[in-house]
């Protein structure tokens, strides 16, 4: 009950975050998404000094390990750089990309090396051995980039192409979390009470159900066709993330439950800025061939005459034509990106099954 408890706030995020986003940037200025995170932040920090100095457990003084720091933070930031920058400089035909991804790369082998070798490792790779734990992380990963590829296509489509305004796409993107509160304390309960990874394979197939739900909508679509879906697939999200979780710390020794933690949170962001960055490349790509396609099949003298009959110019009836191949072109390719998403959450449903069952316990063990 607790983990569901903390499922909630973690929760509240996606659902508060689009809506308020969407009205600061609509009323204000986009630079507000990014300032209001000061004063957050400094509550949180006053908040969290505050209760949690009486739980603070004995600490143990020991060797940092500044080296594998700094490869970590090497390869990482290369990585980082190579999604935030990628698109934009057409990924590999960039030499500075290509020389980014290889030092990435290269730090990422020697970091491996060097952890595997080390005493006092920053992260303690070896809990990966653990195939519960391995399986686990990957379906995770899995599950959390298919999730969210939606989670960022899908406001921009409503803004660029059917003229949401912000207010209402962060609306309809926080349907998604709002319908996840719902069911936060059904997963909770269950949790203890029946086959996580049944209750994983479940959840996930649900998200996958709702997104090939997604592959029928059309470019008429209103406010609340695009909306529901959102709710009743969030309704899955807790079966998929609060087991899961469960997952990957009790199939690990006590001793490694916070590195397996931290491995753990790695991975989901990791896998969400991924995510985000392979899904855009991959639906701007699928949107050119998409209208090329569309060009090569229509008969523009029929419609051009059409609308000329109607009174429009001649430049205007070619731009009201282009118009309309891009809007179906990215529609198209938004549905095309829902197939490849469903796809692999399909398999991660599937691979969830590989990793055997956890023992029954009254809960999750705790370090830090």
């Amino acid at each position: 009950m607790a983990i569901g408890m903390w499922a909630v706030t973690l929760l509240l995020g996606p659902a508060l975050g689009p809506m308020v986003g969407g009205y600061l940037t609509e009323n204000y200025s986009w630079h507000w998404i990014f300032l209001i995170n000061v004063p957050v932040a400094i509550l949180c920090i006053a908040v969290g000094f505050t209760l949690l100095r009486p739980v603070e457990t004995d600490r143990q003084i020991q060797p940092i390990d500044f080296i594998g720091l700094a490869l970590l933070i090497l390869w990482v930031g290369c990585l980082q750089l190579v999604l935030d920058l990628g698109r934009n400089h057409d990924w590999f035909a960039d030499p500075m990309i290509v020389a980014l991804a290889i030092t990435s790369f290269v730090g990422l082998l020697v970091f491996i090396i060097w952890e595997l070798g080390e005493d006092h490792p920053i992260v303690d790779l070896r809990v990966l051995r653990h195939r519960g734990f391995s399986i686990s992380l990957t379906v995770l990963s899995l599950a959390f980039a298919g999730y969210f590829a939606g989670f960022v296509i899908v406001p921009q489509w409503q803004q660029a192409w059917l003229g949401f305004p912000a207010t209402a796409a962060g609306l309809s993107s926080s349907f998604s979390a709002t319908g996840a509160l719902v069911t936060v304390p059904l997963a909770a309960y269950l949790m203890s009470r029946r086959d996580p990874r049944l209750l994983v394979s479940g959840g996930i197939l649900w998200i996958a159900a709702l997104t090939l739900f997604r592959t029928t909508w059309t470019t008429d679509a209103d406010f609340w066709a695009l909306s529901i879906p959102q709710l009743v697939q969030g309704l899955g999200v807790p079966f998929m993330m609060l087991p899961l979780m469960s997952l990957t710390l009790n199939t690990v020794d006590e001793r490694e439950v916070a590195s397996a933690a931290g491995i753990q949170s790695f991975t989901r962001t990791i896998a969400t800025a991924v995510a985000t960055s392979v899904t855009l490349s991959y639906w701007g790509d699928t949107q050119r061939l998409a209208r090329s396609d569309a060009v090569g099949v229509m008969q523009p003298d029929a419609v051009q005459e059409s609308l000329a009959g109607l009174g429009f110019p001649s430049d205007q009836v070619r731009q009201v034509l282009s118009n309309m191949v891009d809007l179906e072109a990215t529609t198209m390719a938004l549905i095309n990106t829902f197939w490849v998403t469903s796809a692999m959450l399909l398999f991660a449903a599937v691979l969830i099954w590989f990793a055997p069952r956890p023992p029954k316990s009254s809960g999750l063990p705790m370090g830090h």
